[in-house]
């Protein structure tokens, strides 16, 4: 019995069939271009400090921001580009409405109602698939006092192509010129250092 030899013009169309699968249907891609921050996710951001009494926190979820965000062919994140993030100041609540009103003084929020900060610079290391390691260089503003901050924010490409932002940084409010608010005639202190952290998730 003899076997009958494949057609080179067979082979060829079968290598074809088999580059179409692989550049036509490559499995997940994150999109490249600008990403909105998604309203109806977890996203927060959280502003803890101490007093000589107790700590406290304040948490918002009224934010707006978006970026670009980019991928090269093998669907790396590259660069992060145009970020931008923009907070309510009088959004930000603890579980005390005196602690409130004392730090929207403080804060200036009826002259500077927002708190905004824009990106400079980023320095993006690979973790893992879909993980990254991103050191950022931006300006933050809180009351109209503009300062540059470096921190790290942990970024990840999800499986619906979502990316999502978290991170935590240390602040102390004299570098904005924001006395340490007092409260019960003084007796309570608020620390000068906050901590910040976040969550924040964006879509295309």
């Amino acid at each position: 019995m003899t076997m009958k030899q494949t057609s080179p013009n067979i082979l060829i169309f079968a290598v074809a069939l088999l580059l179409l699968a692989i550049f036509a249907f490559p499995g997940q891609t994150a999109a490249q271009g600008t990403y909105n921050l998604l309203p109806k996710a977890q996203i927060f951001l959280k502003v803890a400090g101490t007093s000589n009494v107790h700590d406290w926190e304040m948490t918002t979820a009224a934010m707006q921001s978006k970026g670009d965000f980019k991928f090269n062919a093998q669907n790396v994140l590259t660069d992060i580009a145009n970020f931008n993030l923009s907070i309510d100041a009088k959004s930000l609540k603890s579980k005390h409405s005196s602690l409130d009103n004392r730090a929207y003084k403080v804060m200036k929020a009826t002259d500077h109602p927002k708190i905004v900060y824009n990106l400079r610079s980023t320095d993006i290391t690979t973790v893992s698939k879909n993980k990254y390691l991103v050191k950022v260089l931006g300006d933050l503003t809180i009351a109209g006092t503009r300062q540059v901050i470096s921190m790290n924010v942990n970024v990840v490409v999800n499986p619906d192509n979502s990316i999502t932002c978290t991170g935590t940084e240390k602040i102390k409010l004299s570098d904005y010129k924001i006395d340490a608010p007092s409260y019960m005639a003084g007796t309570m202190k608020v620390g000068n250092e906050l901590t910040i952290s976040f969550a924040q998730t964006y879509r295309k």
